[in-house]
């Protein structure tokens, strides 16, 4: 079926871009409306619960559209994820950080129990079907895998992790077989949990005990890594690039990635590029509107770089991660004041060479400073980076960036001519609006005396 794939120009709706892999059996494609999708022909018989995978939702699961499971030529077309597979990573970088490990064991966990809340099994978890993008795990090819089970995938859960620990991948599939492991070679046995940080065997001896019953669940298996505090670890040298480096073999079942080619990092960091421009019109917009109405604007913008901080909390620790986030606003606040303070002040200053500032701008301009650094400052900027995932994970394909793109950049230009040209309202707070006014008008007369 592959040497037909590749003779093809479309399959369904979508028009086939690309192979992702030598295989050919994955096809980067563009949907009808443009969308930049991958599709995964599946031998003939295959019958994927199509709509079972669409119910699939999940930041660590890569996300099903469409396919066709009742032609002579069944597809599944998921979103196209720019990652980078974990048998790739592993095999440059050789073992992983403890951080990074404890990322990992908590998303796939994660993925895991999605997959199976939806009824299915994954079947061929491993490190070939795990793509890392922006330090996060994300499972494709999953519930192709006729007769697996959720216990099996557990399993695997805990190979792949173990795997990802020594920096070895085990086999192709990046997956032990199946749950038919013999009694006398238990798998826990079979992997060398020495490797792994001792906050962290427990769990996966747990996941790798013979008895299939025994294991935990995937959602537990999350749960508990939620509350992992693995110990920091020495990063291990990264052995010399040979000039020539052997081409890494494509694992099968990698639906949606790119390649670990040039265009492959092109495209990522393209994506990147355009999620950091579209949170940087945010941010504009933010400061413009409280140019435009400095108490309200500040109250908002406080109350919406808490939001985003504890956003980027993990799952599992949200009431924790909230007052995390609005502990480190308030500590953040002092530090946005010297800015709100500074910028008035030195328009002030400018005003004795020359000229006379409106004090009511020169007030609402240091209220913009000061939000500009509570949203991105040197030290502060972890609510614009959660933006920037934000819209990573929700603007794909061109038309979706460009649709955006127009949207935040027209809102951004009518804030910033609003900023500039409308007069600056202190409500509710009108007695704070003649206090700053007046004490800006005895400043500027004070300046320009001498």
């Amino acid at each position: 079926m592959s040497g037909e794939s590749s003779q093809q120009e479309h399959i369904g709706p979508y028009r086939l871009l690309s192979r992702l892999g030598e295989s050919g059996a994955v096809q980067r494609a563009a949907g009808p409306d443009g969308r930049d999708v991958a599709v995964r022909l599946l031998p003939g018989g295959a019958a994927p619960d199509i709509a079972r995978m669409r119910d699939v939702r999940s930041p660590y699961v890569v996300d099903v559209l469409d396919g066709d499971a009742a032609g002579p030529a069944p597809y599944v077309v998921s979103r196209y994820v720019p990652g980078r597979p974990l048998a790739e990573a592993i095999a440059e970088q050789g073992p992983m950080p403890h951080d990074a490990l404890r990322r990992l064991a908590f998303g796939l966990a994660k993925a895991l129990a999605a997959v199976h809340a939806a009824g299915l099994a994954h079947g061929r978890l491993g490190p070939g079907t795990t793509l890392i993008v922006d330090d996060a795990p994300v499972v494709v090819d999953f519930g192709l895998a006729p007769g697996a089970g959720a216990a099996g995938d557990v399993l695997a859960w805990a190979a792949t992790v173990t795997s990802a620990a020594a920096g070895t991948v085990p086999a192709p599939s990046g997956a032990l077989p199946s749950d038919a492991l013999p009694s006398d070679a238990p798998p826990v046995d079979a992997l060398p949990l020495d490797r792994l940080p001792a906050e962290l065997r427990p769990l996966v001896a747990a996941a790798a005990d013979p008895d299939a019953a025994r294991r935990p669940a995937a959602a537990e298996l999350a749960e508990a890594a939620s509350r992992l505090d693995l110990p920091q670890a020495p990063s291990p040298p990264v052995p010399p690039r040979p000039e020539t480096p052997p081409a890494a073999p494509t694992p099968p079942g990698a639906a949606g990635r790119a390649p670990g080619t040039a265009a492959g990092a092109h495209g990522s960091r393209v994506a990147r590029g355009w999620a950091r421009l579209l949170a940087a019109m945010v941010v504009v917009i933010a400061v413009a509107l409280v140019v435009i109405a400095p108490v309200v604007g500040l109250v908002l913008t406080l109350g919406a770089v808490t939001v985003l901080r504890a956003a980027g909390a993990r799952e599992g620790d949200r009431a924790r991660g909230l007052a995390r986030a609005f502990g480190r606003t308030l500590a953040s606040v002092p530090y946005a004041a010297v800015f709100t303070v500074a910028v008035p002040l030195g328009l002030v200053a400018v005003s004795a060479v020359g000229g006379e500032i409106d004090s009511l701008h020169a007030a609402a301009f240091g209220a913009g400073a000061g939000a500009a650094a509570l949203w991105t400052a040197p030290g502060v900027s972890a609510p614009r980076r959660q933006l920037e995932r934000m819209f990573l994970s929700a603007v794909r394909g061109p038309r979706r960036i460009a649709a955006a793109s127009a949207v935040l950049g027209g809102a951004a230009l009518l804030a910033v001519l609003g900023a500039l040209a409308l007069t600056p309202t202190f409500s509710p707070m009108y007695g704070l609006q003649g206090s700053v006014e007046g004490t800006m008008d005895r400043l500027q007369t004070a300046v320009n005396r001498f």
